[in-house]
């Protein structure tokens, strides 16, 4: 089993978002409507940090979205592989972010997490995260 030591992480760059995006449909629960090339090639461009990898021995194993608006520190697409889970990427992803987040002026990291993706609730509390029941999000899609 690869250890934690093996694991680099790094921000994204506009090369590597097709290996990204065909990676969430492997590791991440779910689908976004920004889920495509144009989404994250806009992220990447705008704000060059805020995509992050976990790479061992150059294959890509993890993923995290530490979006930071000047405001709000938001997290998005917290993804491991699932031959690399229970080995401490998504916390070292996790901790990556939030050091980013503090770099940045951040005082609180807010996640999306879906409700009924149990698997990522015992990461996502382990971090320290837990979920906030008087919070509701309300989306509405744009420019359909």
């Amino acid at each position: 089993m690869d250890d934690l030591a093996n694991t680099q992480l790094r921000s994204a760059t506009p090369a590597d978002l097709d290996t990204v995006l065909a990676f969430w449909k492997t590791a991440a629960e779910g689908t976004s409507i920004s889920d495509d090339r144009d989404g994250v090639e806009r992220l990447v461009a705008r704000d060059p940090g805020a995509l992050i990898l976990a790479e061992r021995g150059g294959e890509l194993v993890g993923t995290v979205i530490a979006g930071f608006d000047g405001w709000r520190c938001s997290l998005y697409r917290l993804a491991v592989h699932p031959d690399h889970r229970r080995q401490g990427v998504s916390g070292a992803l996790l901790a990556a972010a939030e050091d980013r987040f503090v770099r940045l002026g951040g005082r609180r990291g807010d996640a999306m997490v879906l409700d009924g993706n149990s698997l990522a609730h015992p990461a996502w509390r382990s971090a320290g995260y837990a979920p906030e029941p008087q919070w509701s999000r309300w989306v509405k899609p744009l420019g359909q």
